[in-house]
């Protein structure tokens, strides 16, 4: 049995929580897509982690963890992670990493910092982990494979290779210093060495767990916006943070994956530059911000406030369209207990003429949002675990919410820990 888990919206949708919950009853959790720029963010007894290149299933002894093909591997950051975990007492967790994944290289860091700076104002909003460049790289077929990492001869010839016109760009067009390719050649080696014992080819392990009826989570990052396909191009991730992807970045059948769970909030956030239609501003903005999660909405991985808004009824349908969603995880439902009343964007206003369908950039950059409003229910619901026992006002925002997307919420949560969880039929 295989699940999905991905965003629906701008990414920072609550993934992790819900990765960490369902990891409890699989037998694999497998990253297949991205890398350290973004992360999820678990609560658990050990206390609060910020995940950027680990999947989330490695707090449980009994889950393999598995970095799939289609991941971009920062092996720095994962050692780091993994030295944390450690230092807090965390097991040390069961992790495979493909020999097909592509290694992120010094100079993609550097050229995206680079790049951003050049740009100015007109940034795209990169975290500057060398995403863009990575996956550049991979497709111009210059990328440098795990398993480059142990034939010396060929890593030494694609370094060599790559720099020859790397340098120039870093010298001649941003000004910087050229990269050492000795230098890069032997930290490699070193790095090759320390994540030996956990390379394999996980595509033939996981083929095999199939045959044997294990269950696999799939955990993507990001959210459906950010896909460089369907999402709010060019104000997006590198990477397809899609389901349907998910077969391709982890090395799986399509077929295997019989459950997609889109994760939405029950309010908007976004980080990065971009269209962004119900995004609220001041000191609304503000409340919104401080009270979401367990310590405000600040990204995992960069810490810089995410940007604001209402729900958002037409980018989340969507969204869960071009997931392929099954079904809906519903987060941070409490975070909303403050407001007297709640705005809902039910459809967008372009150029004259009101829709409920999701636009191209040029066109969403022009929209204004229509809202619906809906009483709060002015309390705390974070011990709430019964439905039933939600207040009226609660109620009738999640059923909007479930009738407006015409896809089944089956979880909501309500608060930043493990048992902050509503399970519905």
């Amino acid at each position: 049995m295989v699940k999905a888990i991905v965003g629906a919206n701008w990414g920072d949708e609550g993934k992790g929580k819900i990765t960490d919950m369902l990891a409890a009853e699989s037998d694999i959790v497998i990253r297949f897509q991205g890398g350290s720029n973004a992360g999820h963010t678990i609560i658990n007894d050990y206390g609060k982690f910020a995940l950027h290149m680990l999947p989330s299933g490695v707090f449980y002894e009994h889950v393999t963890n598995v970095l799939g093909p289609g991941t971009a591997l920062n092996i720095n950051v994962l050692l780091k992670e993994l030295a944390a975990m450690e230092e807090r007492g965390v097991p040390k967790p069961k992790l495979l990493i493909s020999e097909r994944a592509q290694v992120v290289m010094p100079w993609h860091i550097l050229l995206d910092s680079c790049e951003e700076e050049r740009l100015g104002g007109k940034q795209f909003g990169s975290t500057k982990s060398g995403i863009a460049p990575f996956y550049a790289d991979k497709y111009y077929k210059i990328g440098i494979q795990v398993c480059d990492l142990y034939y010396p001869e060929i890593l030494k010839e694609k370094i060599y290779s790559v720099l020859e016109v790397k340098n120039l760009w870093l010298t001649t067009l941003y000004g910087a210093p050229p990269v050492d390719p000795d230098q890069v050649y032997v930290e490699l080696i070193k790095l090759g060495e320390k994540i030996a014992p956990l390379v394999c080819d996980t595509t033939g392990f996981l083929q095999k767990s199939l045959k044997e009826g294990k269950k696999v989570l799939l955990e993507g990052q990001l959210g459906a916006l950010k896909d460089p396909d369907h999402g709010i191009y060019p104000y997006t991730t590198s990477s397809s943070p899609l389901a349907g992807f998910a077969a391709v970045g982890a090395g799986i059948p399509p077929y295997e994956i019989k459950e997609i769970i889109a994760v939405v909030k029950a309010y908007s956030s976004s980080v990065g530059t971009g269209p962004f239609v119900s995004e609220i501003f001041g000191d609304e903005a503000s409340r919104l911000r401080e009270r979401g999660g367990d310590a405000g909405e600040y990204g995992a991985t960069t810490g810089r406030p995410r940007r604001m808004g209402w729900f958002d009824t037409v980018a989340t349908r969507y969204g869960c369209k071009i997931q392929g969603a099954t079904c809906l995880a519903l987060t941070l439902l409490d975070v909303l207990g403050y407001l007297d009343e709640i705005p809902v964007c039910v459809s967008y206003e372009i150029e004259g003429y009101t829709t409920q369908d999701f636009p191209v950039t040029p066109l969403l950059s022009k929209a204004k949002p229509v809202y619906k409003m809906f009483p709060g229910w002015k309390c705390d619901i974070s011990k709430i675990q019964k439905y039933s026992d939600l207040p009226d006002n609660a109620r009738r925002y999640v059923e909007f919410i479930e009738e407006s997307i015409g896809i089944p919420i089956k979880l909501i949560s309500n608060g930043p820990r493990r048992e902050n969880v509503i399970m519905r039929d």
